[in-house]
Order: structure tokens, then sequence, then C-alpha cells
């Protein structure tokens, strides 16, 4: 079985009717894999999908937004192995004395 069989297969699989560039969606994946990390290959590719069905893009338009998120990729300039900023281990204050009943939260 080859790519193209998968895909008829799957799409089958999932009661859909699409045409699939596989070339541009492996294009895709391989740009964010390696250019962020690995793990965002099926993330970003599943995204494009997703932008692609609400918005009910046409090939042209599916281009478009891949070539959008390829751009995002191919200029990401953090590594893959730098903390992210919001997981940076800050002192976390001990406020275990304060009562806080009644607190209300946003």
């Amino acid at each position: 079985m080859n790519l193209h069989d998968w895909i008829d297969e799957l799409c089958d699989a999932l009661d859909i009717e699409t045409e699939v560039d596989e070339a541009l969606v492996l294009d895709l994946a391989k740009v964010a894999a390696d250019n962020v990390i690995r793990k965002a290959a099926p993330i970003t590719t599943y995204l494009l999908g997703y932008a692609a069905g609400i918005s009910g893009a046409d090939v042209e338009e599916i281009e478009r937004l891949a070539g959008k998120a390829q751009a995002l990729a191919e200029n990401w300039d953090h590594p893959s192995n730098a903390p992210d900023p919001v997981d940076v281990d800050d002192d976390v204050p001990d406020d275990s004395t304060v009562d806080h009943t009644g607190d209300e939260f946003e």
C-alpha cells in the first residue's frame, strides 16, 4: 500500500471526500519539524487542515495558508531547547498563611 492508497482509505473511514496535496502537506510538516520542533509537524498540518475546513478554502487558499504557516516555521527563531518564557522558574511566594476566603477570580 502506498501513501495515496492510505489517504483514499482514510478518507473513506472518516467519511470525507477531498483531494489531498500530499507534497504540500509533507513539505509543510518537514519545515515545521526542522525549524520549530519535531512535534510541531503533525500539529502544524492539523491546524492547516482545520483552517482550510472552517474557511471552506479552495486549492489556492489552502496553498496560501500553507505558505503562511511555512513562512512562520522558516523564520522561527526560538531554538527547540529554549525554555518557554511562560514556564520560567520564577520564585513563587509562599502565601500559605494568607486567608483567601471570599477571593474572586476573573
